[in-house]
């Protein structure tokens, strides 16, 4: 058996020690983002992201969409697998700080030449015994070797902290995927309501436009207008009629989003048109900003990382140090078979310990050290950049919701007075008071800010989501 031999000469060791203890010194970056201390709005603990998204989103089509969403959907199944990857890697890094042990056997023959070292040995022996040396020589060997790197700088264990870390870091990831996953889901849902809200409205004005084409053609019969007032309704009512397939499309489209989201191919979706009625609470209850940094998990996860960049310092930073590597081997050897098993003759062992230091090759070990130390950093302005992030988002979520509603209750006016001014506009041009491109341009003022309505309804529904993403609603 092969055993190693230690370093022979304790200068070379010293040496050795001497060169590795010459590490490079570098400073790691601490975070340095101090966040608000609130929304610029009351100081209340209570958090709406608290709130499980079945509670949530009171719609039963929709909480049933996100259900199958959350057993479905490909990309939240694609992350699973890489969490399963990372999960063994902690266990690839914990089998590398233990022992590594391995059983094996052998069978070999050899011949040495008469005129060679071990040929002259073996002719010696066989004059001075007086007995043939067995030609071909047999060797045979049982048994099981061990070696070990041992942990003395904790390396090993560092580096096993950090794969775990990292994939603690991925639970979180999951979290945050399942969150933007619910938000997309709620969002496409509602303005799938929207469009058929939209359709409605289309579908409405084609028979208040189709009335007033009658209207106008009976007129054009008595002289009162021209063959060109007759055409521009017709035009106007084609033109309506066009949307309302322009809006189909929009919904098929919107349909299959959603089916996608949900991992199925596309099949119609079923959906309550009165949850659009939905009204958005007048005060949103966002807690505090420091609460961001336990409900979203992005930010979890972006904190989990940095834990795991400065781990990562520690591991490369121990390149530099020497290695004590241990070596140890127990089994049976002999020539032939039959004695392979004799009990002390053909037993052996032997243990050897070695200390390894980088001497030459400190470039590369430099260069390891100094891209971690990087990456570190990089890790802490992420970080940083994490936590800006989710207060902007709350911040403007919580303004956009308070400026969207002011703009429903102006818009929802506007929309009453441009109905009531098509009646007016009716009656007028009934009784030759008013021309007809003052109806035409009544209703499609009254079509498109009906429209608009819509949008503005559809953007409160969708902001009311957002601000449950932002502020880390979803996952739970």
């Amino acid at each position: 058996m092969k055993i190693i031999k230690p370093l022979h000469s304790l200068s070379i060791v010293l040496i050795a020690m001497l060169v590795s203890s010459c590490v490079p010194e570098l400073s790691v970056r601490n975070t340095q983002q101090s966040i608000p201390n609130q929304f610029n709005t009351d100081s209340d603990t209570t958090n709406i992201s608290n709130i499980q998204w079945g509670q949530y989103f009171d719609d039963a089509y929709l909480v049933a969409l996100i259900d199958t969403a959350l057993q479905n959907n490909q990309e939240l199944n694609i992350f699973m697998r890489e969490m399963e990857m990372l999960r063994n890697e902690v266990q690839i890094r914990k089998g590398e700080y233990l022992p590594f042990v391995d059983v094996g056997a052998g069978a070999g023959l050899e011949k040495p030449g008469k005129y060679t070292r071990a040929g002259a040995v073996e002719e010696s022996l066989e004059i001075r015994e007086g007995q043939d040396f067995p030609e071909p020589l047999g060797d045979f060997m049982v048994g099981a070797y061990a070696s070990w790197e041992v942990d003395v700088w904790k390396k090993l264990r560092t580096a096993k902290k950090s794969a775990l870390t990292r994939y603690l870091a991925s639970i979180e990831g999951r979290n945050f995927l399942i969150t933007n996953l619910v938000s997309e889901i709620a969002r496409a849902y509602y303005e799938l309501l929207a469009l058929d809200r939209q359709l409605a409205i289309v579908q409405q004005n084609i028979g208040i436009q189709s009335n007033a084409l009658q209207v106008v053609k009976v007129q054009k019969q008595s002289a009162k207008v021209t063959e060109l007032a007759v055409k521009r309704f017709e035009a106007q009512l084609a033109g309506t009629r066009s949307l309302q397939f322009d809006i189909s499309q929009k919904i098929v489209e919107v349909e299959n989003e959603i089916n996608f989201l949900v991992g199925r191919f596309p099949q119609p979706i079923q959906r309550a048109l009165d949850s659009f009625e939905k009204a958005i609470p007048d005060s949103i209850q966002a807690g505090l900003p420091s609460q961001l940094l336990e409900n979203r998990p992005d930010i979890r996860q972006a904190e989990l990382q940095l834990a795991a960049s400065k781990l990562d310092v520690q591991v490369a930073k121990a390149n530099f140090y020497p290695r004590l590597e241990i070596n140890a081997g127990l089994g049976y050897q002999a020539f032939n078979p039959k004695y392979l098993l004799e009990t002390p003759e053909s037993l052996m062992y032997g243990v050897a310990g070695d200390i390894v230091s980088p001497l030459v090759n400190r470039n590369a070990i430099k260069a390891f050290y100094k891209n971690a130390n990087e990456r570190q950093k990089q890790a802490a302005i992420e970080y940083e950049q994490t936590i800006l992030n989710a207060y902007v988002e709350v911040a403007n979520q919580i303004a956009n919701i308070q400026n969207l509603r002011q703009s429903y209750r102006f818009k929802f006016e506007q929309v009453q007075r441009l109905n009531e001014s098509i009646d007016i506009s009716n009656n007028l041009f009934r009784s030759a008071r008013a021309d007809y491109m003052e109806v035409l341009l009544t209703q499609e003022d009254a079509l498109e800010t009906e429209f608009e309505l819509v949008e503005t309804k559809v953007a409160q529904l969708q902001a009311w989501v957002s601000i449950y993403r932002a502020l880390g609603g979803g996952w739970k």
